[in-house]
Parts: C-alpha cells; sequence; structure tokens
C-alpha cells in the first residue's frame, strides 16, 4: 500500500469548517451529527463514522483524524451519535438494535443528497463504528459505496466482549458492560439541544436499561446474537470491503475468514493486520506503528471517487509477521516484517500435526490459572499484554518441541479425547514461545465450554467419566521462531479472569494418544510494500495514572485481579474527567466468583456540570448469576435521577 502521488495522498488544502446539525428521520426522531466539510467548488464524497460514544465530549479528542480527512485528502467526514447517544433524541436499548441499522440507512441517504456530496458515500470506524460498518453494508444502502472495519467482529458471539467457547468473558464485565451503563446516562449537550436538555435527560435515565442483563440472559448461542453478525452470511456485502486488524486485538479472528468468504462472493476486499492491540495504530501498544489516514484516504479515493490509483492492482492482503519478542504487559514494539499475499488461503500453506504422547494425563483443575495472559484483548492499559506466562504454565499441563525453522499463520486447532469429573468442564489451550531464558510469550490462545462441544444453539452436559473427542480452535496468530526457542502446548481447566472459571471443582484427563496439535504452517508471501509512518512519534504516556494488580490470599485460598485508572482533559465544548476500577475474584477451593467495578464520568459545560455513576456487583456460585447494578446522576453535584435494577439468573450449562 504505497504513499504515492495520488489523491490519497496528504495535500495542502484550506482549511474546512466542522458545523453541528441534526439529520431527521422518517418517525421524527432527530440525529446529533457533526460535519466536517471541506473548501471545495464541487461537491465531494462523505465518509461516516456512526458511534454511542458522544461525539462532542467523550470522544471528542478523535478530532485530529477527521481534520486530516477534511483538509489533507478532501473528504466530507460526518461523525453521528446514534439514538439515544450524545445528543440525539430517543434511548439507547441495546448494542447494535435493528431500529440502529435502519436509522443509519436512512442517515446515508440523507448525506447522499446534501448540495456538497458528489452521492457516494463511505462509512468506516474503529470496534462499534467497525462493527455497525459491516451491518449497515449488508442492508445495501444504494449510496453506501466502500466500508473500512478497524477492530470489527463479524461473529458477536465468539468474537465480542461477551463470551469465548461458550464461558463467559469475565474481565470485560469490569470494564464495557459497566462504563456503558454510565455512559448512556449522560445527557445531550446543553448548547446543541437547547432548553429542553434536562427534560431528555431525566427521560433517558427513566427509560434505559443496562446492556449487560439481557447480555448475561443469552448464554447460549440465539437469534439475539445473530443479529448484527456478519458470520456465515458474508455474501450480504457487495460494497468494497477494507478490514483493519491487530495481532493483540480480541477481534482478530474475523480477518482472514472474512476475506476468504468475500473473495469467495466476488465483493472488493483489502486486509491490513498489523501487531497492534485495541488502539490506534498510530500509537498502539504494540508496535511498529502506521498512519493509517493515507491508507483509507486511497480506498477512498479509488471506490468512491473511482480513481484509478493502483489499489486494485495490489496484494489483498498485508500483514505484520511477527517474530520471537520477550513478553511483557507494555511492551512498545514487537520484531517482525511486513508480508503481503494475493488471496487467503496462501498458496503453498499446509498443517504440521504433533500428536501430543502415548499415555494420559490427569489433570486437577485450577480455578486461577491464566492471571499472566490478563484478557484476550489488548488495549489502552491496564488492558494491556500478556505477561510471562512461566507459571501458569507450571500450573497447567504442558507439552514442547523444538521450534526452529516454525513460521505459523492462521488458525492453531487442538483435537482432545478427554474425560471430564463433572458435568460442566472448560478446557483452555494456549501456545507459548519458550525462550532460552526460560521466559515464555503467549502465541495465541483458545478456550473451550465442554458443554458447547457439538453446538452451542444446543449445549449438552459431559458424561461425567467417559471420554469425548472435541475441537478446540484457537486464536488466529502469527510467529517466526527464533533459533534454539521451544514451542509450548499449555493446557489447563480455566483462563481466568479473561473467562469465568467452572461452576466447581473437578478433575480432567487427556488421552495423550488420541490427542493432536495441528499448526497452520505458513504459505508462500512476498515483502510488503512501505506502510506510512506517522506524522509525530508515539508517545510513552501510555501508564499514566493507571493501576492494574493481582492478590493472593493464601489462606483464604482467594485470588484477585483489580485495575484502577482515569483522567481529566479538555474538549471544545467544556471538559471532561473519566475514573473506572474494577476487582475480578475466584475462590480456589468453592470456584465461586465474584466481581464489583464502578465508571464515572463528569463533564463540565458553561452552562452545567454534569456526572453520572455506576456501580456494578456480580457473583457466581454453581447455580446462578447475581447482578445488581446501581445508577446515580448530578446535576452542579446535587443528586438529579437514580436507579437500581438486580437479576438473579441461572447458569446454564456455564
Amino acid at each position: 500500500m504505497p504513499d504515492g502521488e495520488s489523491a490519497g495522498a496528504r495535500r495542502e488544502l484550506p482549511e474546512g469548517t466542522v458545523e453541528p446539525v441534526f439529520v431527521p428521520l422518517a418517525d421524527g426522531t432527530r440525529l446529533a451529527l457533526s460535519l466536517y466539510l471541506p473548501v471545495s467548488d464541487e461537491p465531494v464524497p462523505c465518509v461516516l463514522e456512526a458511534l454511542p460514544y458522544r461525539k462532542d465530549d467523550l470522544t471528542a479528542t478523535y478530532r485530529p483524524e477527521y481534520v486530516r480527512l477534511r483538509d489533507e485528502h478532501g473528504y466530507a467526514v460526518a461523525r453521528l451519535d446514534l439514538r439515544g447517544t450524545g445528543s440525539s433524541d430517543g434511548l439507547a436499548v441495546d448494542e447494535y438494535p435493528a431500529q440502529e441499522q435502519r436509522d443509519l440507512v436512512e442517515v446515508i441517504a440523507w448525506l447522499a443528497e446534501q448540495s456538497w456530496c458528489s452521492g457516494a458515500v463511505g462509512m468506516y470506524g474503529t470496534s462499534y463504528s467497525g462493527f455497525n460498518s459491516l451491518q449497515v453494508a449488508c442492508e445495501r444502502a444504494p449510496a453506501l459505496k466502500a466500508t473500512i472495519a478497524i477492530y470489527a467482529t463479524d461473529d458477536r458471539y465468539t468474537d465480542d466482549v461477551h463470551h469465548m467457547g461458550g464461558a463467559y468473558r469475565l474481565l470485560d464485565l469490569v470494564d464495557y458492560p459497566t462504563y456503558m451503563v454510565a455512559m448512556n446516562a449522560l445527557p445531550p449537550v446543553p448548547s446543541l439541544v437547547g432548553e429542553g436538555w434536562q427534560d431528555m435527560w431525566r427521560d433517558r435515565v427513566d427509560g434505559m436499561t443496562p446492556w449487560l442483563l439481557r447480555w448475561l440472559e443469552e448464554q447460549r448461542y440465539s437469534e439475539y446474537w445473530r443479529h448484527g453478525s456478519l458470520r456465515p452470511a458474508y455474501d450480504r456485502i457487495t460494497c468494497a470491503t477494507m478490514l483493519v486488524g491487530g495481532w493483540a486485538d480480541g477481534y482478530r479472528n474475523n480477518t482472514f475468514r472474512t476475506i476468504e468468504a468475500l473473495a469467495a462472493a466476488g465483493t472488493p476486499h483489502r486486509l491490513l493486520l498489523g501487531p497492534w492491540s485495541h488502539m490506534s495504530t498510530a500509537t498502539s501498544l504494540p508496535g511498529p506503528h502506521v498512519d493509517l489516514v493515507p491508507v483509507m484516504a486511497r480506498w477512498w479515493d479509488r471506490w468512491l471517487r473511482g480513481l484509478d490509483n493502483g489499489v486494485d492492482d495490489e496484494p489483498a492482503l498485508t500483514w505484520f509477521a511477527q517474530h520471537s519478542t520477550p513478553p511483557g504487559p507494555d511492551r512498545a514494539n514487537v520484531d517482525g516484517e511486513w508480508r503481503s499475499a494475493e488471496a487467503w488461503p496462501l498458496a503453498g500453506a499446509s498443517v504440521d500435526e504433533r500428536r501430543l504422547g502415548e499415555g494420559s494425563a490427569t489433570y486437577v483443575v485450577r480455578a486461577d490459572v491464566g492471571t499472566a495472559a490478563w484478557n484476550s484483548c489488548a488495549g489502552s492499559l491496564p488492558w494491556g499484554q500478556p505477561a510471562d506466562q512461566r507459571h501458569d504454565d507450571a500450573d497447567s499441563l504442558t507439552w514442547s518441541w523444538p521450534a526452529d525453522g516454525m513460521d505459523l499463520l492462521g488458525h492453531p486447532r487442538l483435537r482432545l479425547r478427554v474425560t471430564s469429573s463433572e458435568p460442566v468442564a472448560f478446557v483452555s489451550a494456549k501456545l507459548c514461545d519458550v525462550h532460552p531464558d526460560g521466559s515464555s510469550s503467549l502465541l495465541s490462545r483458545g478456550l473451550l465450554n465442554l458443554t458447547h462441544r457439538d453446538s452451542s444453539v444446543a449445549p449438552a452436559a459431559m458424561p461425567v467419566g467417559e471420554p469425548v473427542d472435541v475441537e478446540v480452535e484457537l486464536e488466529t496468530m502469527t510467529w517466526v521462531a527464533a533459533p534454539g526457542h521451544l514451542l509450548r502446548l499449555s493446557l489447563a481447566g480455566a483462563d481466568w479472569p479473561n473467562t469465568l472459571a467452572p461452576p466447581s471443582p473437578l478433575t480432567l484427563s487427556v488421552d495423550e494418544s488420541s490427542s493432536v496439535l495441528v499448526l497452520p504452517v505458513s504459505g508462500e508471501s512476498t515483502p510488503a510494500a512501505p506502510l506510512p509512518s506517522p506524522q509525530e512519534p508515539a508517545g510513552d504516556g501510555h501508564g499514566e495514572g493507571v493501576r492494574w494488580w493481582t492478590e493472593r490470599d493464601v489462606l483464604g485460598r482467594v485470588t484477585a485481579c483489580a485495575v484502577d485508572h482515569g483522567s481529566e482533559y479538555d474538549v471544545p465544548l467544556g471538559s471532561v474527567a473519566e475514573h473506572y476500577a474494577g476487582r475480578v475474584e475466584v475462590d480456589t477451593e468453592t470456584f465461586a466468583q465474584r466481581a464489583a467495578s464502578s465508571a464515572e464520568f463528569t463533564v463540565r459545560w458553561p452552562e452545567a456540570t454534569v456526572r453520572s455513576r455506576v456501580e456494578v456487583d456480580w457473583t457466581a456460585d454453581a447455580a446462578d448469576f447475581a447482578v445488581e447494578v446501581r445508577l446515580g446522576t448530578f446535576l452542579d453535584d446535587e443528586p438529579f435521577a437514580e436507579r437500581t435494577w438486580s437479576r438473579t439468573i441461572a447458569r446454564d450449562l456455564a
């Protein structure tokens, strides 16, 4: 993806404008929109980003990207508050509801009809706005010509913040599901909405329900999760689609399988897969870093402007092949090289099968194995990268092989014959790069709730004491091994706190002679063309104001992981303060678990200071989940409105 002399290259254009407007929908709802309009004598294409994260305050610091797309590349940029969020009308009833896709189809049609727009619209964004870019592409809005989905999923059940292998993602509970309650309880911006903003705020608080309550209820794969998932019906997308993924990000499983399916459907596509976590490609821990703005502009130039800029002739896949690198939760860079190929699967790709052994192995499950692996979606600290795995490895069953010459790319798979002493059991599999000094770097992980071995639609209890054949798919990975390194497979019965531990103590037995590790051997590739570097080097302040720690109560037999972090910053209409805290615990004797979390946002405007605070308490015993959510909102430090929700939900083979 060269940054050559095209309309996608940086240009010196006059500075454009930023205009707040409201888009009227057919049902009378108004959605708040910020328009970044370039100086132009002719209509220009428009790119849309639609988020629930409050464009005018909590994410107003993202503004430089939109200004660059406007002033360096001549695009109109539309930034939208989704229904019920920010300064838009209505209620935010859930993540990706069907109404949201209908709203966005209307917004795209409205943008295309504006006098400053050429009629061609693109949609893009990171995480949530990457997800809904794919979702809206499935709706085939006539004016939508291309999308760019950054760190997005194609499967809301298997590859989002909710479940992994049929097990609940525990650590995520103290992050996204908590802070979205507080965020959705903030009011619209007074200077944009006018006198009725307090009435809108009260209606918003009175009418809301925390999204996480529904997420806890939907423990099986169902139509609820099918809605908003691209998988398996990829042929619904016909507009040109670019994916950007990161090897440290939690949504990387979307990448190769989606590109393969889009190619089969004849849809123009592109994949850029770097070393990044759930952060900007220009500042991510880890790097190396890439300036994504000119890369996106070249894609828009081809599909929104129709320029013959060489995009069609370039390899469809560009990825960073990671080499052996010492582990670290805040490592700045990963060693490796950029590669490219025309299509997935790669020509010459193969598999390397490794039988685990000749005998059998018995394992008494430890509930707290996994603290060094942390969570499977690294991002801004404290959601960092995995630390040295050697202590978790010591509490697991392990097998090792010499790794000299290994060059792996894709999904490893573990075919396992396993026996459980309990009807509900999990298997956690991790692949690690063992360095000559004994340190262990996590390469890939997978987890399977064994009751989901045949189906997540209709899970079935394990037959106690009887061997069962299962397959565990590990997350997609890349690795070029350094000389003298080992590949280690670690097998445990929990990956905590990344996921919930099983409901009760148990023992697993593995038939080694009937169990095989299947490794994806990389195929043919070529060195990738140089990618644009960020205009400014990334700073070193990633860990400021962050605490992240693990505790072990030796006599109490409780292991806990905790985080505490926050920040304050100015925005164009005022200032913002954020604070987050969370703690998860597991009793290593009974496997009972607890999570407690809080999130607080304070927004200061000339008209008022508003605050929302949420506290979540969650427990799990062998039979049930119990959750209480307490919300308080404040206007100029005086209580404004408050709500409490309590639920007890039966564990469904979970």
